[in-house]
């Protein structure tokens, strides 16, 4: 169905109607219940806290005794929160944490090559976000702390890791 044809099917409906079909949606959709929880209550702090716990729970485990390692985590929840609208300087802040706490955790162990590119495309898209979102001011610290830290420990993939950077200029 069309964006126009469903505009046209919702002006036809009754007002009881609709109010049954959007209510009949929250319930059987999580997606749809989280939307709308987030627009009539956006508790931003406390998603961005749940989500950093998570996180670093793939690196520093509280329940088990191997850490997974995975990007997939933070990427699911920084694409959740775009899709949920969350401020953008709060994206920027969970997108910086993570190759943050992946870089504490790699300075005491051996990580196989795959981490490292897996944090290059995080920072790449970070720095795509800052970019696209005019934070770079804002998060500059943040970043060439990270950038510092491929180049000093000698990173795979530390030349990609400065081309990242290139669209800044």
């Amino acid at each position: 169905m069309s964006k126009r044809a469903l505009k046209a099917y919702l002006l036809e409906l009754p007002k009881k109607e609709l109010e049954e079909q959007l209510l009949d949606l929250y319930n059987r959709f999580p997606a749809v219940k989280e939307y709308y929880n987030f627009v009539f209550n956006p508790k931003e702090d406390k998603l961005m806290q749940e989500a950093k716990t998570k996180i670093s729970n793939e690196y520093f485990p509280i329940k088990r005794r191997r850490p997974k390692m995975r990007r997939s985590v933070a990427h699911k929840f920084i694409k959740n929160f775009i899709n949920l609208g969350v401020e953008p300087m709060l994206i920027a802040d969970l997108m910086c944490y993570n190759i943050e706490i992946a870089q504490t955790f790699e300075k005491d162990k051996k990580v196989p090559e795959a981490f490292y590119k897996s944090m290059l495309n995080s920072f790449t898209e970070l720095v795509q976000f800052l970019a696209i979102n005019g934070l770079l001011p804002n998060f500059k610290e943040r970043l060439v702390n990270v950038y510092n830290f491929t180049q000093n420990e000698n990173w795979i993939f530390k030349e990609e890791f400065s081309k990242a950077l290139d669209i800044i200029d």
